[in-house]
Formats: structure tokens, C-alpha cells, sequence
């Protein structure tokens, strides 16, 4: 009997914190916003399969995240670069100058990639015009909020699309 009223209450406790968690609910004494996600390299030259699956992580790319105010002002700007697997994280104090930051005004977006070949930035996940931080943060649990942010590509300059006026275009200067 004491085990069952042990499971009852331990039940109680999670649906709280789930239903916490569901509400968008965050504790509002955290200090720090974090925010991850990761870089991959896409090459179009391969085959259908490997294009699919045979994306490759790229070091030290780096990856930025702006947010603004409620007046359209840069209220932060900040940047990381990424690890061996292609991944960053971000932590972004939550209070800046006395203000709140709020997540849904941080964009993040690709800025620079050091490999030789994989380094045109695609729009693959939003990674060139950059993406708002989603509404509800993945992880919410004592003193972490972690946004996690899909995987953004960069290709290589053979798979970048040109532009309609430049010579290099089909419809430009058919200049044979």
C-alpha cells in the first residue's frame, strides 16, 4: 500500500512538471537562454543516396544568433563555432542592460564556413536567411532552457544555384 501511494504521488509531481512544460512555462529566475543545433555539409555532385545520407560535419563553422528588441533594435548579437561533430551551443543571458530578452526575437543563422569546398551556405533548414528560435524550448528542466534548432548545410560552389543575371545563367547573356 505504501509503494502505491509513493507512485501516486511521484505520478502527481511529473504530470505537473509535464504539464509545465506543455504550457511553455519557464522558471523565470534562469539567468541563461541556451541554444544548440548543428552544421553538416551537403555535396549535390554525389548520387541521390549519398546526397541524402552522406552529409559530413563541419568544423568550426560559425553560427550566430541576433535578438532584438521590442523597438527592432539589436538587443544581442553573439556567435560560436562549431566541433568536430558539427555542433554549437549558445548561451545567451537572458537579461541584458535591465531588460528581458525574449527568445522568439533571436534569429540564428550561418555566417562563415572554413572548409576549402563545402562553404556556400543553403537555405537547407533556414541556415542562410536565418531562423526564429521555436516557440517552446526543447528542454526545460531546474536550471537549463535549451532551444535546439535544426541542422543547417552549407554545399559546395559546383550545387549553388546562379543568380538569373549573371552570364553563368541560362537566361542571361547567351554569349556562345
Amino acid at each position: 500500500m505504501g509503494s502505491m501511494a509513493f507512485i501516486l504521488i511521484a505520478a502527481t509531481v511529473l504530470m505537473g512538471y509535464y504539464c509545465s512544460i506543455e504550457a511553455g512555462a519557464t522558471p523565470d529566475n534562469l539567468q541563461v537562454i541556451n541554444l544548440g543545433g548543428k552544421v553538416m555539409c551537403q555535396d549535390c555532385t554525389k548520387s541521390y543516396g549519398e546526397w541524402v545520407r552522406g552529409t559530413q560535419p563541419i568544423k568550426g563553422c560559425k553560427v550566430s544568433v541576433t535578438c532584438m528588441d521590442d523597438r527592432n533594435r539589436v538587443m544581442y548579437y553573439g556567435s560560436d563555432e562549431t566541433d568536430e561533430q558539427g555542433k554549437f551551443n549558445m548561451a545567451v543571458n537572458k537579461y541584458i542592460n535591465g531588460k528581458v530578452l525574449q527568445a522568439k526575437s533571436c534569429l540564428v543563422r550561418l555566417v562563415s564556413s572554413p572548409h576549402p569546398t563545402c562553404n556556400i551556405p543553403t537555405n537547407f533548414a533556414g541556415g542562410h536567411t536565418g531562423v526564429n528560435l521555436p516557440i517552446r524550448p526543447a528542454v526545460v528542466y531546474r536550471d537549463l532552457v535549451q532551444y535546439e534548432l535544426g541542422t543547417f548545410f552549407y554545399t559546395t560552389p559546383r550545387c549553388d544555384k546562379p543568380k538569373p543575371d549573371s552570364p553563368d545563367s541560362c537566361h542571361g547573356n547567351n554569349n556562345y
